[in-house]
């Protein structure tokens, strides 16, 4: 309602009388009529008569929730992850269950000649998916040979110093003085890492690996091919993986440091209880109880992929797509990112005033 005091309207006082009364009438109603406009002024002509309506406040700022939806959706999105983990645990398979497409590398025929390397060798493939007008680019890394050799010392460092050449690409796009409108990002996302399914606890190789990683990436463990392992065999391995990372100081995805407020907290303590995620992959699909299903068939029944009963794929799934997809990204270039660049400006600092210091011209003065 409005804040303005109500106009009332004056009607003029009117007594039928005779003719011999009119006069007196007419003097005593026009000094009715004088005191009236007296007492009450006449209200300023910019003033509403009318009572205001609801959206008299409305100023329109949750508008700008819709012109980043536009611009985003024209845009596009652009996620990177790498897959890690031994030959045979169902890297590949895993990606396109995830993405319903076929995204690895391996889905794509090569010529005969081409093995699986020896040594670590990283390969990645991009796709441009769309779903519902939303338009994103997925890049994955693959990382063919780790941990398939006999002495796996050192295995790491590939990994490592890719993902730092990719922040390092990125630093060096964005201090450019003509740089891009828009700075191609090829920085890793996230890293899957395929844990075996032995049931017992972490090799030292899966520890070494995620300890010296998990300071440069998102890391977000899983073991691979759950449906070998009973569900009591099942449970006891995550317990002791989750001992195991904790003894070794190992942050994995998401990190308790980065929860912003106590919703997020009480969302992602849910998640830390759960990880790592007991997954199954296929990219089959079979008919069961007239639904269309993604699964893998034995001779005792199909187990459901994603059957939250079967295991543990959906709650991965939306952790990487549904509901922290956006925050993965954020986590890559507020904090793993940001480490990397002021180091490397240090660096760079301190080699300049080294070189200072010794340059004849320093010395002279």
């Amino acid at each position: 309602a409005s804040q303005f005091p109500s106009r009332r309207r004056v009607e003029p006082i009117t007594t039928h009388t005779g003719p011999a009364n009119q006069s007196q009438h007419s003097s005593s109603s026009s000094s009715s009529s004088i005191m009236a406009e007296s007492v009450i002024p006449e209200m300023p002509p910019t003033m509403c008569l009318e009572k205001p309506s609801i959206e008299f406040s409305y100023v329109g700022i949750d508008a700008i929730l819709e012109q980043m939806r536009r611009k985003a959706m024209k845009q596009g999105f652009e996620l990177n992850i790498m897959v890690v983990g031994q030959s045979g645990l169902g890297k590949s398979t895993l990606m396109n269950t995830l993405f319903k497409s076929k995204v690895s590398r391996k889905s794509f025929p090569g010529t005969a000649e081409e093995k699986i390397p020896k040594t670590i060798e990283i390969k990645s493939i991009s796709h441009d998916i769309e779903e519902k007008g939303v338009r994103m680019k997925l890049t994955v890394i693959d990382t063919p040979g780790f941990g398939d050799q006999i002495n796996n010392e050192n295995c790491w460092q590939p990994i490592m110093k890719f993902i730092n050449d990719q922040y390092e690409q990125y630093l060096q796009e964005e201090i450019n003085i003509d740089r891009k409108k828009r700075i191609p990002d090829s920085r890793v996302h996230c890293c899957i890492y395929f844990i075996p399914p032995t049931g017992h606890c972490l090799r030292p190789l899966d520890v070494e690996f995620m300890r010296r990683l998990s300071k440069v990436v998102n890391i977000v463990p899983v073991i691979a091919k759950a449906d070998t392992l009973t569900l009591e065999e099942r449970d006891f391995f995550k317990k002791k993986i989750r001992e195991e990372l904790r003894a070794n100081g190992i942050d994995v995805y998401p990190q308790k440091e980065f929860d912003e407020d106590a919703e997020d907290r009480m969302i992602n303590e849910k998640i830390r209880e759960m990880i790592p995620f007991a997954v199954v992959g296929s990219d089959q699909e079979y008919q069961v109880n007239g639904r269309r299903l993604l699964g893998r068939k034995t001779k005792w029944g199909t187990i459901e992929v994603e059957n939250i009963a079967h295991c543990e794929f959906a709650y991965l799934r939306d952790l990487l797509i549904r509901t922290h997809m956006q925050n993965i990204k954020d986590i890559t270039s507020s904090i793993h990112y940001e480490m990397y660049r002021v180091r490397r400006l240090n660096e760079n600092n301190t080699q300049a005033n080294g070189l200072g210091e010794h340059h004849p011209a320093c010395r002279e003065i």
